[in-house]
């Protein structure tokens, strides 16, 4: 490698969504963009969370100045723990940004040794020989920043999670004026996010749902359950404002609802009007047509407070006949089986469920930018050398014929994942690649960690034993039809003693679920797992693989 080149090293990001996380080096410097994390697919058994494997960065570890954080979202702030554990480095990010970060650090007992250092769009700092300047973006999430960062060679930008909202609830617009100046003064390259790059025209500000969602509260008669992203800061607020307006309490319900929340008000984001909020145990003492209730679950998450309410399995939150889901988000591809069955069990209960109905009117904007305002920021910056990030391959494909398309950039580079990207100051060009991967990552632990699945399974079987619980129900009744067969391997006797324990648990957890919770087979999985996990870690302290097997006959 050319040691008076530049080097962008993305690790993660670059032909996936999620687990964002890219390194930019001079000589013996190296400034970290990004932790994200991704979720698992359905075929990684017991996988919690997937991280990027950072080899390279703990390689070089004393080559590593720092962390900068481009927004709060999962995908770029929720590798930090493992990536910590690893790197005592200091990390920098907005006031609600690292708000998020002390939270999960604290959760991983990281938080008293992290160094977190509060940034300001338009104040610039420098990190080795990077001069870095915040400037304000909108996506949505709250406190969201693009980067620009002044190097050697020239100044590059990575514009993070962005949409071009003039309008922002938070009167916080978009900076087009910092963007502009950065053009005049020269860019080398352009990073520009990629999600939506296959979507025509200009994404709608977030205050492009206010007129539908004000209709429908108006028009809702009894109960008002409005499920949205917990970290769309700009959508709770705005359910709260109609829901004042309406006349109608507010109620919080799931813990993400909750968190988020509580952040958004401390921070001065949300403002809740005295005596607007009532506490979850009061929506049984309130009238239907005077409550909404925020909660979480639009993912149709097994276990989430909407996906247990609309099985009547919540202590507050029950959902009846004439009451209103309203589902405020997107469907994140892959999830929509888990949707649907929620939405299925909502039917079932004669609640009336708005989730894309197909009117006049928008429940939901993207909080990405689309093909014009790609364009427009390219033409804002007019870069000599591009290159897309945050996608899957068909992504950072068009995006690059989007760029090309605009006849600004001299060249656009398509990078994956442990490619080296090497700059100068006339060229831009491919050179070699790093180790890079997935980490998968068991429990939310920062040391139970496989770098891949195969692995992984070895190693839980090896160490902890497989349990295997085989249930057969009756199709037409939902009854259990004779005793729950109880398969073990890789236990010792004493432990393949508990089969008859396990049994009773697993009878106990199928009395206890409706015949709706019977019918729905991912959800009643993971009801026996995690009651038979629960048993076996408090009598054995064992973690053995259980893997429930339900025979419909």
């Amino acid at each position: 490698m050319n040691s008076e080149s530049l080097k962008i090293i993305p690790l993660g990001g670059l032909g996936e969504f999620g687990m964002n996380c890219m390194a930019v080096q001079w000589k013996d410097d190296i400034l970290v963009i990004d932790a994200g994390l991704m979720f698992p697919e359905d075929d990684m058994l017991g996988v919690d969370i997937v991280v990027p494997d950072i080899t390279y960065l703990i390689e070089n570890r004393q080559k590593v100045r720092g962390i900068v954080l481009t927004h709060g979202h999962e995908d770029h702030i929720g590798g930090l723990p493992w990536i910590l554990s690893e790197l005592k480095v200091p990390v920098y990010g907005t006031e609600f940004t690292l708000t998020y970060v002390e939270g999960k650090l604290e959760e991983h007992k990281l938080l008293d040794d992290a160094d977190l250092i509060e940034m300001l769009p338009g104040e610039s700092f420098d990190v080795g020989p990077f001069r870095i300047s915040p400037i304000r973006v909108t996506h949505s999430l709250v406190d969201c920043v693009a980067l620009a960062i002044r190097t050697p060679i020239g100044n590059i930008v990575h514009t993070g999670d962005f949409k071009i909202d003039l309008s922002s609830p938070d009167g916080k617009p978009f900076d087009l004026q910092s963007f502009a100046e950065l053009g005049k003064e020269g860019v080398l390259l352009l990073l520009q996010d990629s999600t939506n790059v296959d979507r025509p025209g200009y994404t709608p500000g977030e205050l492009s749902v206010k007129p539908r969602l004000d209709e429908i509260f108006a028009r809702t008669e009894r109960r008002l359950f409005f499920t949205c992203f917990s970290s769309s800061i700009h959508r709770i607020k705005l359910a709260m404002e109609l829901a004042h307006k309406h006349g109608r309490k507010v109620a919080l319900i799931g813990r993400s609802m909750d968190n988020s929340t509580e952040i958004a008000q401390d921070l001065g984001y949300i403002n809740p009007p005295p005596g607007l909020m009532i506490h979850s145990g009061q929506l049984k003492d309130m009238p239907p047509e005077k409550v909404c209730v925020l909660i979480s679950g639009t993912q149709g998450e097994p276990m989430s407070a909407l996906s247990r309410a609309a099985v009547d399995n919540h202590k507050h939150a029950r959902i009846e006949a004439g009451d209103t889901v309203l589902f405020s988000s997107r469907v994140i591809p892959g999830n929509e089986k888990k949707i649907y069955n929620v939405i299925d069990h909502l039917y079932r209960r004669k609640a009336k469920v708005i989730h894309d109905d197909g009117r006049s009117g928008l429940i939901h904007v993207s909080g990405h930018g689309s093909q014009e305002e790609l364009r427009l920021m390219i033409n804002l910056l007019r870069p000599k050398f591009f290159v897309p990030v945050h996608g899957d391959y068909r992504h950072l494909t068009q995006h690059v014929e989007v760029a090309l398309g605009t006849g600004i950039p001299e060249k656009a580079v398509l990078i994956e994942d442990g490619e080296v990207l090497e700059l100068t100051a006339n060229t831009a060009d491919k050179n070699g690649k790093v180790h890079s991967g997935r980490v998968l990552i068991d429990s939310g632990s920062t040391t139970d960690v496989v770098e891949d699945l195969i692995i992984r399974d070895r190693k839980h079987l090896s160490e902890s034993g497989l349990v295997l619980a085989i249930v057969t129900i009756d199709k037409v009744t939902g009854k259990l039809q004779g005793q729950p067969e109880i398969v073990t391997r890789g236990l010792t006797v004493n432990e393949q003693g508990m089969t008859s324990e396990a049994r009773q648990i697993i009878g106990r957890t199928l009395a206890e679920s409706s015949t709706e919770e019977k019918a729905d087979f991912l959800l009643i999985k993971e009801k026996i797992r995690a009651d038979l996990k629960r048993y076996i870690q408090k009598n054995m302290s064992r973690r053995p693989m259980i893997m429930p097997v339900i025979l419909e006959i």
